[in-house]
């Protein structure tokens, strides 16, 4: 089978809106989860290099104002194409501490201007393996990324079994999740912007339903890493100081936490990852297997 392995989920917050900060905090990271031996290191959902959490970029049904565009502009700009310069520094990170780096990121269309919340995928030679883009943004998500097509929902093969993910409330979709287990994922990633403790139990939920492997990570963010600077600040003006308290996990494939849930704090979660497990757990369940109809 395939070696035990060791795993590296990072809760954090970027440079807010500085995409050349972001990927150097990436970097230190990086660096931390690599020293102790991890071969594959998650963060989270747009970690470069904003999730845009409280602001409205002036939208309401109806209308959109001229400060919301001047966020909306500030927005782009802090997002990032595939490939570009900011996307090669990630194959360099990759390369430089020889592991599997997986990345949230603001992606803007190398045609246009518009965004997708996007996971990319880099090889511990630095080649890019592939990239998701979120295929349902939720509630007001959908002002600002646009909607991926489902075609890149894959699993990547490793030494130390499959790899594979979903954005946040994509995994609440079903028919997401089957696409991946259907591939026979092993280790299936989840990067997030949920703090709530119902999303703790959906991680366990979707270890034991797909007997994989589950990493979900999330940003720890406070009011005061917005630029003052930013168009639309006032819209944090109700925000708790507190925006996003974090709640990164790592579960194995029978539903049991084996690092976190983290909160209100940065930090990097480690779990040595046994592959073996992953068929042992499928015994008695199988989506794809014997239980499916």
């Amino acid at each position: 089978m395939y070696p035990t392995t060791k795993v590296a989920v990072v809760q954090a917050a970027p440079v807010l809106f500085d995409v050349a900060k972001s990927i150097k905090k990436i970097e230190s990271f990086t660096k931390e989860a690599a020293a102790k031996g991890a071969k594959l290191v998650l963060f989270p959902e747009t970690f470069i290099s904003v999730y845009p959490r409280g602001l409205s970029f002036g939208t309401v049904v109806g209308s959109r104002s001229k400060d919301g565009r001047a966020t909306w502009l500030r927005y782009v700009e802090s997002a990032i194409e595939v490939p570009s310069a900011a996307a090669d520094h990630l194959a360099t990170i990759a390369a430089k501490y020889q592991l599997y780096l997986v990345v949230g990121i603001t992606e803007k269309s190398n045609i246009g201007c518009s965004l997708y919340c996007s996971l990319v995928y880099y090889n511990p030679k630095g080649q890019l393996m592939g990239i998701h883009r979120k295929v349902k943004p939720t509630a007001a998500e959908r002002i600002i990324w646009g909607e991926g097509d489902g075609s890149d929902i894959q699993t990547y093969t490793t030494p130390f079994g499959k790899i594979g993910g979903l954005i946040c409330w994509e995994n609440y979709m079903p028919l997401a999740r089957m696409k991946l287990y259907e591939q026979g994922v092993s280790i299936y990633l989840a990067p997030t912007a949920d703090s709530r403790d119902a999303w703790v139990a959906s991680m366990r939920h979707i270890a034991l339903e797909g007997r994989c492997y589950v990493l979900s990570c999330n940003q720890y963010i406070t009011k005061d890493l917005y630029p003052a600077d930013l168009p639309g600040i006032e819209d944090l003006a109700h925000q708790e100081e507190v925006m996003c308290r974090g709640g990164s996990l790592i579960v194995d494939p029978l539903g049991n936490i084996l690092a976190g849930p983290l909160y209100n704090k940065e930090g990097i979660l480690y779990a040595d990852i046994d592959p073996s497990e992953v068929v042992r757990a499928k015994l008695d369940f199988d989506v794809v297997g014997h239980y499916r109809f």
